[in-house]
């Protein structure tokens, strides 16, 4: 009798107790430090309790996702490895067991494209999506398998030619209009899981409408209607500014950034500073800029982002005339972080050729970035192609007025450039002709007249060769199965 009260009580269990509970809040919050007091009190509590697991896996991805330290990755991917290995001694019976290793592998696999190790992050995958799709087979009615089920379908379904190997070792096909279903109504509905859930949802939501769904303006209104906390929420305060910012709203972003809580109970991340930097160089604010980047190549131990910052705090010297200092961060460009994301790989292109850009257009593509597109119209309006003598430059000029008039609503002036953009270098390795086919492809999308938007879109699919194929055919590719409601 006595054994057997002692097996009773070394039993596993997944028990997502009100402290438990708490913890997943404060972690949401990017609160990471009142989230691990909380963790410890509930395993002193119950000791057997599997969920603090999940929750101390929470805070590894993160610190690594956001942070990206080599140093910190081989210490905290060794616990997720630890983690998942107790995970499975949980019992089956709970809907927990399934999904919380869905979880951490999903964490899991995000990290290492971070790091680099795509063929981890590939097999990762597929093990979150099996076990997710296990769960929602055992348990029909636990909604919480549709956050991770649903952002998994949407994403799988927009995987670009240029990663076809990655769809091959998933064996999975997912579908956009599936997925954003499931997620959105996981996201809206008054289920308790859900309503714990909703800073993680919202952040997935938003990012999903956005870059998927290509519904930029109505992901910002959605952020806006919420009310969200963007002062004490830094999760979401970092979607809305990080939005707002690839939105071209770039006051919007620095306001967000500038009035978030200071206290130093949040994750401590650069990544603030690299908003801030380019937020800034939109606006031609140099010397702010220089600042903010400077401080975040300083400090940042991770990989991502630096060639392009590099590029950026170049960029700053050379509008300032300080071409030292301009080479030395083209010089740093050649030799620190990684060319795995396709704007790293654009700015190491760029520092290898030795040549500079032209210093109207730079103005005119930064300003355009950031949404003050009549100031960057006044740059360009008495232009003509006849005023530069480089044929990369007569593609930029025509794609930048394209890109500007678009901005402002003048979709047949834009339609009219970027047709010349195409012309001018679809048979070219710089990115502007595939990128004015895409955005011709939104506009007819808008109007409703989605057969000649896939025709776009097909189009933008069909140049090879250029900078951001991989990025631009994803983007592509989402608009196709938009618009035939796959």
């Amino acid at each position: 009798m006595i054994f057997s009260l002692i097996e009773l009580k070394a039993e596993k269990v997944y028990e997502f107790n009100s402290l438990c509970q708490q913890a997943y809040k404060e972690i949401t919050q990017l609160k990471l430090n009142n989230g691990l007091v909380l963790i410890e009190k509930a395993k002193q509590q119950n000791s057997e309790n599997l969920i603090p697991l999940v929750l101390e896996n929470y805070i590894d991805f993160f610190i690594l996702f956001f942070n990206e330290d080599p140093a910190e990755y081989k210490i905290r991917n060794k616990k997720i490895e630890d983690r998942i290995a107790i995970l499975k001694s949980g019992p089956e019976s709970s809907p927990f067991y399934n999904f919380s290793l869905s979880m951490v592998y999903l964490h899991k696999a995000l990290i290492a494209i971070k790091f680099g190790e795509m063929w981890t992050s590939a097999w990762d995958v597929k093990k979150a999506y099996l076990y997710i799709k296990d769960n929602k087979k055992a348990f029909p009615t636990f909604i919480a398998d549709d956050l991770i089920y649903g952002a998994m379908q949407t994403i799988i379904g927009t995987i670009p030619r240029g990663y076809r190997w990655f769809a091959n070792i998933l064996g999975i096909k997912g579908s956009v209009t599936e997925g954003m279903k499931t997620i959105h109504a996981f996201e809206s509905s008054n289920d308790p899981w859900a309503r714990l859930m909703n800073n993680e949802s919202t952040f997935m939501y938003a990012y999903l409408m956005f870059y998927v769904e290509n519904k930029k303006d109505e992901a910002l209104q959605y952020i806006k209607t919420k009310k969200l906390d963007l002062v004490n929420n830094h999760l979401l305060a970092y979607a809305a500014a990080n939005l707002n910012k690839n939105n071209k709203q770039t006051e919007e972003a620095k306001n967000i950034i500038l009035n978030r809580n200071k206290s130093p109970e949040y994750l401590e991340t650069e990544i603030w500073d690299y908003e801030l930097g380019f937020a800034k160089l939109y606006h031609l604010e140099t010397k702010e800029s220089i600042f903010y980047l400077e401080k975040f190549v300083t400090n940042f131990k991770g990989t991502f982002y630096l060639k392009d910052v590099n590029q950026k705090l170049s960029w700053c010297y050379y509008l300032q005339g300080n071409t030292a200092a301009a080479q030395n961060a083209r010089n740093a460009i050649l030799k620190k972080g990684a060319a795995n994301s396709d704007a790293d790989k654009l700015a190491l292109k760029d520092a290898k050729t030795g040549k500079w850009p032209n210093i109207i257009l730079l103005k005119a593509r930064l300003l355009s970035d950031g949404g003050y597109n009549k100031e960057a119209l006044q740059l360009l309006i008495s232009k003509t192609n006849n005023d530069f003598l480089k044929e990369e430059d007569k593609l930029e000029f025509t794609y930048r007025l394209g890109r500007i008039y678009d901005d402002l609503q003048q979709h047949n002036e834009a339609i009219k450039y970027y047709l010349a953009a195409i012309q001018l270098g679809e048979s070219r390795t710089e990115y502007y002709a595939s990128r004015a086919a895409l955005q011709i492809g939104n506009i007819y999308e808008r109007q409703g007249n989605k057969t000649q938007a896939i025709t776009f879109y097909k189009k933008c699919m069909d140049m090879d060769d250029h900078d951001y194929k991989n990025s631009l055919d994803q983007k592509a590719k989402a608009g196709i199965a938009r618009c035939k409601g796959e």
